[in-house]
């Protein structure tokens, strides 16, 4: 059985599913992508909008979409990074 994902890999998996959409998605498709509850991707889409690595905008056609900003782009190189070095180390 796969182990639970922790809070920064989770974080993770959300701010590159966005990266992976070209920076934009669908707070729909973001929730198949996060694997989440709704009510768990809410508390983490807040939490990362508040830290400025991602923001909400609603479009010309009222649809609302999730964008990643440039904060959430560098933390996805550092935690690569960092996540590079402990499997180098085998931690």
């Amino acid at each position: 059985m796969a182990d639970r994902r922790s809070h920064l890999e989770i974080v993770y998996d959300i701010l590159k599913s966005i990266q992976d959409k070209g920076g934009r998605i669908k707070p729909t498709h973001l929730l198949y992508k996060s694997n989440l509850s709704h009510k768990r991707m809410k508390g983490y889409v807040e939490d990362l909008q508040q830290k400025g690595l991602m923001m909400a905008e609603v479009n010309e056609d009222e649809r609302s979409m999730y964008m990643i900003t440039d904060q959430g782009l560098k933390f996805l190189e550092e935690y690569k990074k960092v996540k590079e070095l402990t499997e180098a180390f085998g931690l």
